[in-house]
């Protein structure tokens, strides 16, 4: 385990989120994305003795941390599952409809970018995987390795929005063609040199890495899965509050959170008149990000976002 990523981890707009979440002594709540139990510890400070917090997290690490950090509060319920399975395991404690409080801290937690093992920065050399959870599924360099490059162009555009996808793609396929490529440090060099420009303050292949890891993890078709199973979970008058890190993700939060509080408008041609159907949440103030002191001493909070909305009776 990365002791040194742990002590460094900073979790992000905490007094905003704490504010947001409006924690009751004895109430539910669920971290949908436990990291390294930043938040968590916040909020444990905050429940009284019969209050209850439900973490999940689809890192082994993160299931490791979670029991030697908090192991020995019984208010605590880790579970190692991703949070599209949000609604079975909520009820598998019998909480549907009975959480006060939900929170999605969304990306990469600090330790696992610092962890050169783990494959997910480039700025340290190690192993092309970018798993959130490293026991399944396929690594980055195994995703690599068969991609077309007309698949890998069209991954950077979409979910890197990348500039320069074409002729990225084009290089990292040529690349492949001479050896497999499965460092990140490899990765790293390889974009940079196909970038003809850089973007001030950002490494060159940022966009790249994100655009790799969001498919390697589902990233974006597990929050879309997510987002409308709060709706079934939360109290009326409990709070949803998600952290998003880029532009993909808060575009799915806010357009979730959106239509949950707008309704289903009625057919122009259908003689109904009166409010929309189907309404779930009400939005709570403005989106927050972090302030000048948070973002200067913690760069990696700079992009982050935290939209807030409340369940409707």
């Amino acid at each position: 385990m990365n002791t040194t990523g742990e002590r460094l981890h900073r979790p992000v707009l905490l007094t905003e989120t704490l504010e947001a979440l409006a924690i009751l002594p004895d109430g539910r709540y669920v971290d949908g994305a436990f990291g390294r139990g930043g938040h968590t510890e916040a909020i444990l400070e905050q429940l009284g003795p019969d209050g209850q917090l439900l973490a999940l997290d689809r890192d082994p690490a993160a299931e490791e941390y979670a029991y030697l950090r908090f192991g020995k509060d019984r208010r605590l319920i880790f579970a190692r599952r991703p949070f599209s399975q949000l609604v079975e395991v909520v009820a598998e404690r019998g909480w549907i409809g009975r959480v006060n409080g939900i929170l999605f801290d969304l990306g990469v937690s600090s330790p696992q970018l610092d962890d050169p093992a783990r494959g997910f920065s480039f700025t340290r050399d190690g192993p092309l995987d970018m798993r959130m959870d490293p026991t399944s599924g396929y690594s980055a360099a195994e995703w690599l390795a068969c991609v077309t490059e007309a698949e890998l162009a069209q991954v950077l555009a979409q979910f890197g929005e990348e500039r320069f996808h074409r002729r990225i793609a084009r290089e990292i396929i040529a690349a492949r063609q001479q050896s497999p490529i499965t460092t990140t440090g490899r990765l790293a060099r390889i974009v940079a040199a196909a970038v003809p420009t850089r973007e001030p303050g950002k490494h060159p292949a940022t966009r790249v890495f994100q655009a790799i890891r969001i498919v390697v993890n589902d990233e974006l078709r597990e929050l879309s899965t997510a987002l409308p199973q709060t709706v079934r979970i939360l109290v009326p008058g409990g709070r949803l509050a998600v952290i998003s890190f880029h532009s993909l993700e808060d575009r799915l939060v806010k357009q979730f959170m959106r239509e949950q509080a707008h309704g289903r408008e009625w057919p122009l041609d259908l003689p109904v008149t009166g409010e929309p159907e189907g309404k779930t949440l009400r939005l709570v103030g403005r989106p927050l990000r972090p302030g000048k002191v948070e973002a200067a001493a913690n760069p990696r909070a700079r992009s982050a976002l935290l939209r807030v909305a409340e369940r409707l009776a």
